[in-house]
């Protein structure tokens, strides 16, 4: 099984922006706790245009890496791993399976509490750093591996932006969201015209952003229906949308991403931090993205592979696929992103933050050191 061009420059691309991401969250951390911590603290809440610079990257920035997400999902429904029922069919099966057992475990802990609105944190994957993990095994990696965790990651990002969509959207101003779909339409109107230029597609999808962001449904929404609009074509390296995913990859994977991280992470941790790990919030977090991701991505594949909805790819076994549900337990950016739609209290949030870094931080480690004795046996 060969890895196509698109692929493997896209793994290659998130195989250093977790490392990257890596870094700088501890950087980050480590500045927070700092002598000087409160300056840098404070620098990040400064008032920019009546909103903080956190709040313009979590609701602005990030929606351009919805947007690259947008394309690269598209990408894999036309030509990549979800282009057919066939391949497709194992990761959609292992991704809901992986969001909905975490949420499960979560909602057990939570359900009727204040806290329960925050179902959605351990539901999510960060691409990034799962893939940038993998990536430190080396070739011993089967291909078959990367492709399965690497769809299950896009597919778990969908499944993320439609539990934003439906479930963290409080208050719709009807007439705002109204221009913010005409606007789709018109730029759906002008892809079946075949024009493709970019620049009326990027226009349209900026004022597209600014009356989704007023009409109350989350404004990263936008980056994930604008790439749907991008013309397609037949996919090849001169189409725009081609253009457009190869354009923003870098600055999505070694800016954006890694700002996003040392913004939402400058965490001031207190001595007695560990006091807020015995709220079923955290406790549930935690729980969710270690045990909820591995066992639901596991149960769920095993399950559509016997029942013959789905088949399991050759040279790709079960431990491997116990070993990525580890490794999808790293929640992160999508996280922490959803953390602060499903809270306001700055305590609860902090505490949340907190049980997202210790979960991916043990999944990480499971899931390098269960893949690594793993593909070690294989060896000998």
């Amino acid at each position: 099984m060969k890895l196509t061009k698109t692929f493997n420059a896209f793994f290659e691309n998130e195989k250093s922006s977790g490392l990257l991401l890596l870094f700088v969250t501890v950087l980050s951390l480590t500045i927070a706790n700092l002598s000087f911590n409160t300056e840098y603290i404070a620098f990040w809440e400064k008032d920019l245009g009546g909103h903080s610079i956190t709040h313009w990257i979590n609701d602005g920035l990030m929606t351009i890496f919805f947007l690259l997400i947008g394309l690269e999902l598209e990408r894999e429904i036309y030509h990549g791993e979800l282009s057919s029922i066939k391949n497709a069919s194992l990761p959609i099966v292992a991704a809901f399976g992986g969001m909905l057992i975490p949420a499960a475990l979560f909602l057990a802990l939570n359900y009727g509490t204040e806290t329960q609105n925050g179902a959605g944190i351990p539901m999510a994957t960060d691409i990034a750093f799962a893939i940038g993990i993998l990536s430190l095994l080396g070739n011993k990696v089967p291909v078959s591996l990367k492709v399965f965790l690497t769809a299950l990651a896009v597919i778990d990002d969908l499944g993320a932006i439609i539990v934003i969509a439906i479930f963290y959207t409080s208050t719709i101003a009807f007439f705002n969201l109204g221009i913010a779909l005409g606007i789709w339409i018109l730029l759906f109107v002008l892809n079946r015209m075949k024009i493709h230029n970019l620049i009326p597609y990027l226009i349209g999808g900026f004022i597209m952003w600014y009356f989704m962001l007023s009409s109350g449904v989350h404004a990263t929404i936008t980056g994930v229906i604008l790439a749907f609009v991008i013309p397609f074509g037949d996919g090849s390296e001169k189409t725009s949308s081609y253009r457009l995913q190869h354009f923003l990859h870098k600055p999505v994977a070694f800016f954006i991403l890694p700002l996003f991280a040392v913004a939402n992470t400058c965490i001031a941790i207190e001595s007695d931090w560990y006091q807020g790990m015995n709220h079923p919030n955290t406790f549930g977090i935690i729980l969710g993205l270690v045990v909820g991701k591995p066992l639901g991505i596991l149960l769920f594949s095993f399950i559509g592979v016997n029942s013959g909805l789905c088949a399991l790819p050759k040279k790709l076994k079960w431990t491997h696929i116990l070993g990525a549900g580890m490794l999808g337990g790293i929640g992160f950016t999508m996280s922490i992103f959803i953390t602060f739609l499903a809270f306001k209290d700055p305590e609860t949030i902090i505490f949340s933050k907190i049980a997202i870094l210790i979960a991916s931080l043990l999944s990480g480690i499971f899931g390098f050191i269960y893949l690594k004795y793993i593909l070690a046996q294989k060896k000998t």
